[in-house]
């Protein structure tokens, strides 16, 4: 039992720093080769924080453990909106652009209900991941598009959140040094997330906890550490459109890009319990996100409100 803890904690260290070391080592080489800081905060700092949700579900779904898979993307997006969201807006209350109230708020729920939708059938199939992961290109050019119209106000935005994490490259000599930390970063995200989920798997069979539940808790909110960092620290700045785009953004690339990926190389089976329980609890965390986002304003009381529900919901998903 306690080597088990050691392999969850190592693998969780490798999983924070490796996915800082990922995204700074990969968002300083764009910016050597003149890449905008609007489409690296599209692309390279989007997906390399979710790095660590795909190599944990991907070592997981080889290893036939679906349930941590699935645990793991419902319990991440669960906790980018109601605990990264909330603890932002406890310590930092924000404005919430109504951009993303009008746009990208409605496309995560759609997207939601869509993939509830796939697995209705008790499955997840090589099909069902093609169409989510066609789905992440069309929102990605989507994103892309909706943010060239906006950049002038979104670039400086993300210049100085960049600048401010040192993603910010000036010097082409440094690329050498800028490629061995994204390598550094990507070796000990795949040490961390084979260790993770051999600790976790072991662990919740040693005890008798399924391993949806380890992938709800544990494993979710381990891979969920890059958001919460980059959310916190956007929120301590005032850059209030980075730390909620990067919670829906995040959800998204969970449900099409790594999900998807993920059922592409490993087909999934869907329990039952996660449809009635865990799926719909995902979905309405998302949909209690939209009143507030169009009111333009998460206050303290709200974001209470938000990180209480999380609570709630593991200790009702433990108990169960």
């Amino acid at each position: 039992m306690l080597m088990n803890l050691v392999y969850v904690m190592v693998g969780l260290l490798g999983l924070f720093y490796g996915g800082h070391w990922l995204v700074k080592g990969a968002a300083r080489l764009a910016s050597s080769y003149q890449v905008s800081p609007l489409l690296i905060g599209l692309t390279v700092v989007a997906f390399g924080t979710s790095m660590p949700e795909l190599l944990v579900n991907v070592n997981a779904a080889r290893q036939g453990s679906a349930e941590l898979s699935l645990g793991n993307i419902i319990g991440s997006n669960v906790a980018n909106v109601a605990l990264i969201l909330g603890l932002t807006g406890l310590f930092f209350p924000f404005v919430v652009d109504t951009r993303l109230a009008r746009r990208e708020l409605p496309i995560m729920i759609v997207v939601s209900m869509s993939v509830l939708l796939l697995a209705s059938d008790g499955t997840l199939s090589r099909v069902d991941g093609l169409l989510m992961v066609g789905g992440m290109v069309a929102f990605t050019a989507i994103s892309y598009r909706w943010a060239t119209q906006e950049k002038r106000r979104l670039q400086a935005e993300m210049l100085k959140f960049e600048q401010a994490e040192d993603l910010i490259e000036t010097s082409p000599a440094n690329r050498g040094k800028d490629a061995l930390i994204l390598l550094t970063g990507l070796v000990v995200l795949i040490f961390g997330a084979n260790v993770l989920v051999r600790g976790a798997v072991a662990m919740a069979r040693e005890v008798g906890i399924s391993e949806l539940v380890i992938g709800i808790t544990l494993v979710a909110i381990g891979t969920s550490f890059p958001e919460l960092s980059a959310s916190l620290i956007a929120g301590m700045r005032g850059e209030n459109d980075i730390a909620v785009g990067n919670v829906i953004g995040s959800n998204i690339t969970n449900l099409l890009a790594i999900l998807g990926m993920t059922t592409l190389i490993q087909p999934l089976r869907v329990d039952a319990q996660i449809l009635r329980f865990e799926f719909p609890v995902m979905i309405g965390f998302a949909v209690l996100l939209w009143p507030f986002a169009l009111s333009e304003w998460l206050g303290r009381w709200a974001a209470g409100l938000f990180v209480a529900g999380y609570v709630v919901f593991m200790v009702v998903a433990v108990v169960r």
